[in-house]
């Protein structure tokens, strides 16, 4: 599975299927997860300033295909109601399970304090900079608050897990991120 893939199972509602944040911070992180998987992957780097209002570059390392199913069968499209008047598109999960082992990677890390590997460190990067880590982990049923929840997140999308390359598209994505929420 991708990030992205991750990542939308995971900010997606297990009973409505709608998403628990908000469209445009969503695809930011989804572009966000696509350029750490590629960077992962070594097919793309980013580089240049990133600093004083300057943007990094993205190089292309390896053009050939990544070669990756889209969504592999894991959410359905599926039609819903907002206040049972305004038509909404919603993402139910179709198999639950991987869903479920993706939360526990990122509930043991975040919780239980295990290194995460690189995937599960990155996804969780990702959902720092989406503020959605009490929604795949509910502080309160570990007796946290969502501050702690959120420093542990931080200590871990900030940790020394990550390759420069891999920072620095993390980086971005939290620049285009901030700039979508402020815009």
């Amino acid at each position: 599975m991708l990030l992205a893939e991750d990542l939308l199972l995971l900010v997606t509602d297990d009973a409505s299927g709608r998403l628990s944040a908000e469209g445009e911070h969503v695809d930011a992180g989804l572009g966000g997860a696509n350029l750490i998987e590629l960077t992962l992957l070594g097919k793309v780097d980013v580089s240049g300033e990133q600093d004083q209002g300057r943007r990094g570059r993205i190089i292309v390392r390896d053009p050939s295909p990544p070669g990756d199913d889209v969504l592999g069968g894991v959410l359905r499209a599926g039609q819903g109601r907002a206040l049972g008047i305004f038509p909404m598109r919603t993402w139910p999960a179709q198999d639950p399970s991987h869903k479920a082992e993706v939360r526990q990677l990122v509930t043991q890390a975040l919780v239980q304090t295990a290194a995460p590997d690189e995937r599960t460190a990155a996804l969780i990067a990702l959902l720092h900079a989406l503020k959605r880590e009490h929604k795949v982990v509910d502080p309160q049923s570990y007796q946290l608050s969502r501050r702690q929840l959120r420093a542990r997140a931080a200590e871990i999308a900030q940790g020394n897990w990550a390759s420069e390359a891999v920072r620095n598209a993390i980086d971005s994505m939290i620049g285009a991120a901030a700039a979508g929420a402020a815009g």
